[in-house]
């Protein structure tokens, strides 16, 4: 079974202790292959949140993709913010921008969804789109396929579709053409698993909430997702694992299964 743990959000800098201790404890717990933090890793990318959020990665001790969000380029800094937008990001976690993870049972390709000129607005160009589907089509018939961005890939509530990707109709058509299974995001703190209607084979969004932050929805936990994958079977599940305070602690309350196309 292959299996991946999304931390999207935390926004270091407004992270709460107990709640980040809850996390390295059921990390331990899980044992995930892949940790994915899908954006806005810091609040307002400073030197010292960005060393903070890499701190917490390294106690997770697993292999890790991490993307930016636009909380991780400079919102004052207006010279910072174009012309070195992502000189911390890299700084704590690298070059890359958009890594990708292969296994025998995954394929997880990320995307910088984040543009220095627009404050929060995501967008995914054509030549992103058609770079991830052409990676896609290469996968094995064993591995999940996985694209993670930072602003949703679609939302199911009115008011959030201001903060929906841009570009995202040829996004969902190109890459679930190309044999995508899931879309991991982030962005609105607000964790759901979406079927995509009208593609040509099956995809998901898949939606987490703010793993750490003290900027929660209100009603809305802090929470991370767990997908869980049998290659065997081809059976996916994505559960949601929110912070219970009185448990300290992240507990299941959600299971979705998910079925791929073969």
């Amino acid at each position: 079974m292959a299996s991946i743990l999304q931390i999207s959000d935390p926004h270091f800098g407004t992270e709460r202790a107990p709640v980040l201790e809850a996390l390295v404890r059921l990390s331990d717990q899980l044992q995930p292959e892949l940790v994915v933090l899908s954006g806005d890793i810091t609040q307002r990318a400073r030197s010292t949140q960005f060393r903070a959020a890499r701190a917490f990665v390294d106690r997770l001790g697993v292999p890790r993709l991490v993307v930016p969000g636009n909380h991780d380029i400079p919102l004052f800094n207006l010279w910072g913010r174009f012309t070195r937008p992502y000189a911390g990001h890299r700084a704590a976690f690298g070059d890359e921008l958009e890594p990708l993870y292969n296994s025998p049972g995954l394929m997880v390709l990320t995307v910088n969804t984040t543009r220095p000129a627009r404050h929060k607005n995501g967008e995914v160009s054509a030549a992103q789109v058609q770079a991830v589907a052409k990676r896609l089509v290469q996968a094995t018939p064993g591995q999940l396929r996985v694209v993670v961005v930072h602003q949703p890939i679609d939302v199911q509530r009115e008011q959030d579709v201001p903060n929906r990707l841009i570009g995202h109709t040829a996004a969902q058509q190109a890459w679930a053409a190309a044999g995508a299974d899931l879309v991991m995001g982030g962005h609105i703190h607000l964790p759901y698993v979406m079927p995509l209607p009208g593609l040509a084979r099956p995809m998901w969004a898949v939606q987490a909430g703010t793993a750490l932050s003290q900027r929660v929805r209100a009603g809305v936990p802090n929470s991370v997702n767990v997908v869980r994958w049998h290659a065997a079977d081809r059976h996916c599940v994505i559960e949601q694992w929110d912070h219970a305070a009185a448990q300290d602690a992240f507990v299941r309350v959600r299971v979705t299964p998910v079925q791929p196309a073969r």
